[in-house]
């Protein structure tokens, strides 16, 4: 009977040491990645993965509130073709006892419930019914964690969301060795998470720098471009087969470097780039010279993201009929990201203001997508992007224009 307590033992233990060691394998490679958005989704997937979620998200930390960042649902990927419009949801909570999150992160201590329709009265905390009432989603179990970093700084809070039993089919408790591994891995990754903060605050800052140039290369602009692309990108990756790592690797740069595709309009004089009414032929083949002084600006590296950046701030102006600026390539010599970010680029100039014109309805600007299919844009792509307007709508009202 000893002799098979003692097997029992050395087998968890050896099991703990095996699941301890893959997570210190993935700290090391979630360190790699650049992008905040890309982090957080690679976070929330392990953390799902380690304890057989189906669900989760992801909340940072800004002032005494948290801000809503990220979220996954197997079950909603399912039944909802663009259940990815969730991500952009405005949503803060205050960092108080009154929600899970929220008392969370004021004491700083995992949270475990078995079902959140049952919870214990004497808790200070509710849970917010609304999204499984829009949804048609059953919240049942729940963990909830902090994360801190190693000076002890609340970073936010990873919240997962119905544990599966074994066979995938029943939804159980999160158990106490869920709360140990996620909780190290909580620990382990909040180093990729400030150095994730902090590359795209750079690249804001980039942005900005940019913006004192060209009013209409503001943050908000950057924002809906890099996140059409992220969807456009993810649309055609899975409807053409694309594996679903290769999608997370691809995001990564995707985003950052759809950012940065006006970043070569520093190079342009300000009497062009604010000039109050249309450009005149001269004037505009200056402004072409902004996609080369754009891309010169990341030859120095043989980086993925710089990489990728070039090839956007070269590329995002070719047309797919051979017509476009500054290399009149045609068809699928144009590189695929700047196919995307075409798209992503061009709407988003129609949907909003400028000095020359008001903004388009967004299904105006929907239907000239739909007729360039073939001549400025890679018809794959548009069926990709009328495919999401749900989300490339959401993506609108997250980034607004001026703060509205």
């Amino acid at each position: 009977m000893e002799q098979k307590e003692d097997y029992t033992m050395l087998a968890r233990l050896e099991e703990d040491i095996k699941r301890i060691k893959s997570i210190l394998v993935l700290t090391e490679a979630l360190n790699k990645i650049s992008d905040i958005d890309s982090l957080l989704e690679n976070i929330l997937l392990e953390a799902r993965q380690i304890t057989g979620a189906e669900a989760g998200s992801i909340y940072l930390t800004e002032g005494n509130e948290l801000e809503f960042r990220y979220v996954q649902n197997d079950i909603l990927a399912v039944s909802d073709p663009t259940h990815t419009r969730h991500l952009y949801q405005n949503i803060r909570i205050p960092i108080d006892e009154y929600s899970i999150a929220g008392y969370t992160a004021k004491t700083r201590n995992p949270v475990r419930i078995n079902d959140v329709y049952h919870m214990q009265e004497d808790v200070p905390y509710q849970f917010n019914k609304s999204f499984d009432r829009k949804s048609d989603y059953r919240t049942q179990s729940m963990l909830t964690v902090p994360l801190i970093t190693a000076s002890g700084e609340l970073l936010g809070v990873m919240q997962l969301i119905n544990a599966r039993d074994s066979t995938g089919k029943y939804v159980e408790p999160f158990n106490e060795s869920d709360v140990s591994y996620v909780g190290f891995l909580a620990n382990n990754v909040s180093v990729a998470i400030e150095k994730a903060k902090m590359t795209r605050e750079i690249i804001l800052r980039m942005i900005h720098m940019a913006e004192l140039r060209d009013p209409t290369e503001s943050a908000p602009h950057v924002n809906r471009v890099g996140a059409y692309s992220i969807e456009i990108y993810q649309k055609w990756a899975r409807d053409n087969g694309i594996s679903p790592n290769e999608v997370l690797r691809t995001k990564d740069g995707l985003r950052i470097a759809a950012m940065l595709h006006d970043v070569g309009k520093v190079a342009v004089t300000d009497t062009i780039l604010k000039k109050p009414s249309r450009l005149e032929p001269g004037e505009f083949d200056i402004i072409k010279t902004h996609c080369e002084e754009g891309a010169r600006l990341f030859d120095t590296s043989l980086s993925g993201l710089d990489q990728a950046s070039k090839e956007i701030a070269l590329s995002h102006h070719e047309k797919w009929d051979g017509s476009g600026y500054p290399r009149g390539l045609e068809g699928e010599q144009i590189p695929l990201f700047g196919r995307i970010v075409a798209i992503a680029d061009v709407f988003d100039a129609l949907v909003s203001t400028r000095v020359y014109k008001g903004p388009w309805p967004e299904k105006d600007a929907f239907s000239y997508i739909e007729q360039a299919s073939g001549s400025h844009f890679w018809p794959e792509a548009v069926d990709s992007f009328l495919s999401i307007k749900e989300v490339i709508s959401a993506v609108r009202k997250k980034f607004p224009d001026n703060g509205n």
